[in-house]
């Protein structure tokens, strides 16, 4: 058995490998890069490795810094977790070169199915159903263009390369297939340093099925059922759960059968996925899955299916590449309850899902249930990986039970000021249609408006949001009442307040103070709650008022935030001044200084969190600034261009 582990990743993943190591008397290693130097899983490692500057190119994707950690702090194996080098299989061949344990497939393996067409060419000589499309070695736009035209839209463009929604498109008209072929390479040049394509045959009632496959070294293959993972927002996974909702008994072991297959066809070792795109129209039926691609490595979602079948994955892992055989054989794999899994991401849905960064000052999931985290109070979230913070897990005996499970944890949930997709989540799982196990991955899409809708807040609320954020300037200006045991009942303001028009609160003192109140919730109950004490024992200066509000038996936290001097912080600013949404690199500017713009049209690509994020002209008007050039770094809320409206 493996005496020493280092882990090639960060975050949430290599803290879970950490953890079953621990508890299998294995010593573990970190690496980190310069943002991640007080990282919880540096913390939580027996040692740690700097391993250089914060871009991930220059520390977890350089192979030859992550092998010479292992040598010099004599592990005997790497782990590489998900993402990064995880399905690089020259990486991998280069630790076994090393004398190393790879925890995952042989490189060929990864080879063989690395790339999306040759693995369904593969999967094709394997009797594998897979969708209609294009797989040639001819990339040039015009015979790219001319097969997308046979296939029929809508199409999809998909990179050969990578995984988790990168370097992907749904096209629904010819005269965007040009423009979306270009962004699609450029994201997977940039994400996975190929930006060859493949097209696939749009399917209008799709369903995300994938099964989770097991081999050793001594030929043995198992399967441990499928995952659904339907529910997702621009081909990120949002929602996992297993076993899949409306999968017969036949149906299940035709698909498992086909990925086991599939598995052997590359003489698989270790934990992988073979991923199937079902047409869901007529519900789920073996006639109608296809085989998408195979990620070779741990899934993000893996801890769903640990949790109907009993089955530590990373211990798996581990004993495997110690050359034992697979602890279990596939008649003593069974399916126990229902289990799903929500990943909270640091983004802000009230501005597009666009990540959010900067120090959690207050984080706090709740603990009722199973938590995969990479962070914890004070610590930094970075722009330079994925915006992922945790992942939320519930298991229950009925799909219904695991459901109310998760709505419990996500309720819990208080994380500040670092904005996240919490109540996003609860509106998905809350959703009639995804209740009602009505799924397909457009689900998302189809109610966008209805899930991110913006919420009215009383006068009430404004006020006593305001005050709150306001209380330590103004503690002179604001009385307070005796506290009773649930604490304060009221606010007194000895000035003259209004709301202002724009969910703003001014307050007329000097220098006047406005804020605005950012809210991602329903109007509800508020109250506020500070330590149950009299009120000549408080001292307002170590405990300032907290607030939250009540919808049902669910407690959320309103983000509370100054308003900007100039703009708005996204594109579509009042004053005409364009300012970046988070901490970037601008990696397409496509306006000059005095040229005319219309409303909606692309100023300037801004790549942060490893995605691509279009700002846009937000009217009718002319660019008389122009701060940006392309390649440059960027601060969060630089003003990157100003746009004069036009005159009437």
């Amino acid at each position: 058995m493996i005496s020493k582990l280092l882990i090639a990743n960060r975050g949430e993943i290599a803290c879970r490998i950490m953890r079953t190591a621990r508890e299998m008397n294995i010593a573990t290693v970190a690496v980190y890069s310069d943002a991640d130097a007080k990282a919880l899983h540096v913390r939580q490692a027996d040692e740690a490795v700097h391993i250089g500057p914060s871009p991930a190119a220059e520390s977890y994707l350089v192979g030859e810094k992550i092998i010479a950690a292992a040598k010099e702090t004599g592990a005997e194996a790497i782990h590489p977790g998900y993402g990064f080098l995880s399905e690089n299989a020259d990486f991998a061949q280069e630790v076994l070169d090393a004398g190393l344990i790879w925890v995952g497939p042989k490189p060929d393996s990864i080879r063989a199915m690395g790339l999306k067409d040759a693995a369904k060419q593969l999967m094709m000589d394997a009797g594998v159903p897979v969708t209609p499309g294009y797989l040639g070695e001819d990339q040039s736009v015009e015979r790219l263009t001319k097969e997308a035209e046979a296939i029929g839209y809508p199409v999809l463009i998909k990179a050969v390369a990578g995984g988790g929604g990168k370097g992907m498109r749904k096209v629904e008209r010819a005269e965007d297939f040009a423009a979306d072929l270009e962004s699609c390479r450029r994201e997977a040049k940039a994400s996975f340093g190929n930006d060859e394509v493949l097209l696939e045959k749009w399917i209008t009632s799709p369903r995300h099925i994938e099964v989770q496959v097991f081999g050793d070294s001594h030929g043995n293959v198992v399967h441990l059922f499928e995952r659904d993972c339907s529910l997702q927002r621009r081909h990120q996974k949002v929602i996992e759960e297993a076993p899949a909702p409306g999968m017969d008994e036949a149906t299940r072991e035709e698909i498992c059968a086909a990925a086991v297959r599939a598995a052997k066809a590359v003489d698989y070792e270790g934990a992988g996925t073979i991923e199937f795109i079902a047409d869901a129209s007529e519900g789920l039926r073996a006639d109608r899955i296809f085989f998408m691609e195979m990620n070779t490595r741990l899934q993000v979602e893996h801890p769903v299916t640990e949790e109907i079948t009993g089955v530590d994955l990373v211990e798996w892992q581990l004993r495997v590449a110690s050359g034992e055989p697979i602890p279990l054989k596939q008649e003593e794999l069974s399916i126990n309850g229902h289990a799903i899994e929500a990943r909270l991401y640091a983004e802000d849905p009230a501005k597009g899902f666009l990540p959010s960064t900067g120090r959690l000052s207050e984080f706090d999931l709740g603990f009722r249930g199973r938590i995969e985290s990479g962070v914890t109070v004070g610590d930094e979230i970075s722009p330079h990986y994925d915006p992922m913070i945790a992942k939320l897990i519930a298991r229950g005996n009925s799909r219904r039970d695991a459901i109310g499970r998760l709505s419990t944890i996500l309720c819990r949930v208080e994380i500040w000021p670092v904005k996240t997709n919490v109540h996003f989540l609860l509106r998905c799982i809350h959703d009639d249609d995804f209740r009602e196990a009505n799924l397909d991955t457009g689900l998302i899409a189809r109610k966008y408006d209805e899930l991110t809708a913006p919420v009215e807040q009383s006068e009430c609320e404004l006020i006593v949001a305001a005050l709150n954020l306001l209380s330590e300037q103004m503690r002179d200006q604001i009385s307070y009442p005796l506290l009773d045991a649930n604490g304060i009942r009221d606010y007194r303001v000895s000035n003259t307040s209004q709301l202002n028009s724009m969910l703003g609160f001014r307050l007329n003192s000097e220098p006047d103070r406005l804020v605005r109140l950012r809210v991602y919730d329903e109007p509800a109950e508020v109250r506020l709650v500070v330590p149950a004490i009299s009120a000549d024992e408080v001292d307002y200066s170590k405990h300032s008022p907290r607030w939250s509000r009540l919808v049902g038996n669910a407690s959320h936290r309103y983000a509370i935030a100054p308003l900007s001097e100039r703009g708005t912080g996204h594109a579509s600013a009042a004053d005409g001044a364009i300012l970046a949404p988070m901490p970037g690199k601008v990696i397409a500017v496509d306006v000059s200084e005095g040229q005319t713009v219309k409303a909606g049209d692309r100023l300037m690509v801004l790549e942060a969190m490893k995605m691509e994020h279009a700002l846009t002209a937000p009217f009718d008007g002319t660019v008389t600034e122009l701060s940006a050039a392309q390649d440059a770094q960027v601060q969060v809320e630089a003003v990157l261009c100003v746009v004069e409206p036009a005159s009437d």
